[in-house]
């Protein structure tokens, strides 16, 4: 799209098209840029208004490009500008950064809520359904199913932003919409700052007893980087100092693997208490959020937020995910009991003190070495085998077996990048070479200026420019895996290559997308709870043996992962399956709960009610200091507000649809590759055109079942 004459050429965060050019949009043009966009937008949106009140009044009717081509357009231009912005804040962290988005968050939520409630829009959205439900036709003729889907969500969308509110009602409606927004972004910054404020440097070697290699690595870089005193600029991972952090890709093995309890508890301490004291405290603007939550959903005439929530999923009701919960949590809870009897046994067994009083901090260090004894496999020793250049040309291997794609790097400098880690690909059609879309790679972890997780999101959505020019998807895939340290490249654990398989699949549904109606392209207009069917449904691929043999070589010998060692894997998939179904279920029911029972009345603290549902959800009761609502950015920082649970709720379909291709037999490649098509063609494909259990249906043939999730879980006897 050309930019209009009113915004200046000097601004690239305005082109609104194409790759954006990263390195060259700076805070001070967000500062600059934002208020410009939003000034013409405004603009622009008040004279679609008036067209489209005039049309209204004629016996003439309305037709789909005259409302919606342009309200996406307009609505593109947005979120391309603010996408560039999110996204560089979210990678490229500075304080500059971080304020100038904050300074324009207010402006571009008001926005929003502007367009989300105009009356008139919501009438034109409704005459074009009337006319279609009428068999009246106008323009390029009658609506598909899909434009049928994008009316009906639309107008719900408006419903929930508070189309139907007028007056002060709505006023404080829009005032707490912003409010919530700017709440969301101080309550992921204090996480985000919290993390980073707390180091402890370690000089004796007897403080990283146990630690391997790559992580006392990884901590000697830290304190190379952070250099605090004089010695740590020529830190190494043999001879120190090193520098322990709060970030996953530290805090994780360090739990799992240093044989200093005392120094495992002061990190485990560290971590669950993370922005719950002095200017850093969420508890403040927890309660609020949930209060305010609560507030809008009675201004929207429903009981509670979480039925705010589901009225857009697949779920039907509250009580239809609590019973999905009771029953997972039911199957993975005597389980999990018997699980944490096996450490302390094992504990006992090492005569470790702690086998009488096992705490949080020792879990995962016992858990680690009962996984070594059980299956003789010690995960931090694979990680030569998963070298990241290996598994990427696995995966793309998959995809190809699969889908039917071919992926190709491009050259650096093929496409602008925000890093120097960050790599650009290019997906194409594998039989005739056709170009179907690209992405862009940053794998590592880089604290203080990166955000922790790992997360799928859109640079550029299929669609078409106003003068019919065809536009690729592109997809951001972003992970925090451990990065290259010297001669040596990042090697990953599995537990990073599932975690990358998981985001692949994200993106594989956003760029393989056939629909050509943009509101309904890629994830768009998928069910929030259906939404990691494709992510969870790829996971599932780093079990399988010519998948993982085929990815798994020795970053120096280049010899396959031995058949042994994969064997253990696949045995292990399962281990301490009761602790994790139960940490979930814990998760979600604590999320379900806070948006559907708390409020400021109800005589107890968010703590206070978490750690209620702790008594039948946790088989360890957290510790006083526990403050993990805190950190509990996915529902209180991203979108997963009274929507936890949509995890579990989708890997009850991603273990059926993977279950189909078990059923043809993984070895039978040509039932495979059908299957495999089967899936592009209907849950990728289609994505938001369809609702998902009619997608689902399509491709499996029936309705989804919890057996194979069951199975995979291994909680076949408990169930």
């Amino acid at each position: 799209m050309t930019p209009s004459a009113a915004i200046p050429a000097s601004l690239p965060l305005l082109s609104g098209q194409g790759l954006p050019p990263f390195e060259a949009i700076t805070p001070e043009q967000v500062e600059q840029g934002i208020p410009l966009l939003l000034a013409e937008l405004n603009s622009e949106l008040t004279a679609l208004e008036e067209r489209l009140e005039r049309r209204l009044g004629e016996p003439i009717p309305l037709s789909w490009q005259e409302l919606m081509v342009p309200l996406h357009h307009l609505g593109e231009r947005l979120r391309w500008s603010w996408g560039v912005v999110s996204h560089l804040n979210g990678v490229c962290n500075t304080p500059a950064l971080r304020a100038a988005h904050q300074s324009q968050q207010g402006a571009v939520v008001a926005f929003g809520s502007r367009a989300g409630q105009s009356a008139v829009l919501y009438r034109a959205l409704g005459q074009l359904l009337a006319q279609h439900q009428a068999g009246v036709s106008a323009g390029a003729g009658s609506l598909d199913a899909a434009q049928v889907r994008i009316l009906e969500a639309e107008r719900r969308d408006m419903e929930l932003r508070g189309v139907g509110l007028s007056g002060a009602e709505q006023e404080a409606f829009n005032a707490a919409t912003a409010e919530l927004a700017q709440l969301a972004s101080d309550f992921g910054n204090h996480v985000l700052d919290a993390t980073n404020n707390w180091t402890l440097r370690l000089s004796d070697p007897a403080d990283v007893a146990g630690l391997p290699e790559s992580l006392r690595e990884l901590l000697a870089d830290a304190a190379r980087q952070a250099a605090r005193e004089p010695g740590d600029s020529e830190a190494t991972g043999a001879a120190g100092p090193w520098l322990m952090g709060l970030d996953m890709p530290r805090a994780m093995p360090f739990l799992k693997y240093s044989e200093r309890r005392d120094l495992r508890e002061a990190v485990y301490r560290a971590q669950v208490a993370r922005a719950s004291s002095g200017d850093l405290d969420n508890r403040p603007l927890i309660e609020r959020i949930l209060s305010l939550r609560s507030e809008q959903a009675q201004r929207l005439g429903f009981a509670s937020w979480a039925e705010v929530s589901l009225a857009s999923k697949m779920a039907g009701s509250v009580a239809e995910v609590e019973q999905l919960l009771e029953e997972l949590r039911a199957a993975a809870y005597p389980v999990a009991v018997g699980e944490l009897e096996q450490l302390r046994a094992i504990a006992g067994r090492h005569g470790a003190p702690e086998a009488a009083d096992l705490k949080p901090w020792d879990v995962a260090f016992w858990a680690e070495r009962l996984r070594r004894e059980s299956f003789e496999l010690d995960s931090e020793a694979l990680r030569p085998w998963f070298p990241l250049e290996q598994v990427l040309q696995g995966l793309f291997g998959l995809c190809q077996r699969l889908f039917d794609i071919r992926i190709e790097a491009t050259d650096p400098g093929d496409a602008p990048t925000w890093h120097p880690d960050v790599r650009y690909f290019r997906v194409l059609d594998a039989a005739h070479g056709r170009p179907l879309a690209a992405f862009y790679l940053d794998p590592f972890s880089r604290p203080g200026s990166k955000r922790g997780g790992a997360w799928m999101d859109e640079c550029l959505g299929r669609s078409r420019t106003p003068a019919g020019e065809a536009v690729l998807p592109v997809a951001y895939l972003i992970c925090n895996q451990s990065p290259p340290v010297g001669d040596t490249p990042s090697l990953m654990t599995f537990d990073e290559v599932e975690t990358l398989f998981h985001e692949f699949g994200h993106g594989l549904q956003h760029m393989l997308t056939t629909v050509e109606h943009p509101q309904a392209a890629g994830i768009n207009q998928v069910e929030w709870d259906a939404v990691e069917l494709p992510s969870q449904f790829l996971e599932n691929w780093c079990y399988d043996r010519a998948t993982l043999l085929g990815l798994a070589r020795h970053w120096q010998s280049g010899e396959p992962l031995p058949e042994a060692d994969y064997r253990k894997l696949l045995a292990a998939r399962t281990f301490m399956g009761g602790s994790a179904t139960l940490r979930q279920v814990h998760f979600a029911l604590t999320d379900l709960r806070l948006h559907s029972v708390w409020s400021p009345r109800s005589g107890q603290s968010p703590e206070q009610l978490r750690r209620e549902i702790a008594r039948t959800t946790t088989v360890l009761e957290p510790i006083p200091e526990d403050a993990f609502l805190c950190s509990f950015s996915h529902i209180f920082a991203g979108g997963y507000a009274a929507g936890y649970y949509s995890y579990k709720w989708a890997e009850v379909l991603s273990a059926d649809a993977f279950s189909a291709f078990e059923e043809v037999g993984l070895e039978n490649e040509a039932a495979i590759r059908a299957t495999g098509l089967r899936f592009r063609d209907t849950v990728l494909s289609l994505g938001g055109s369809r609702h998902p259990a009619d997608l689902f249906e399509a491709f499996r043939g029936r309705k989804p079942s919890s057996d194979a999730l069951i199975r995979h879980s291994g909680l076949v006897a408990a169930g």
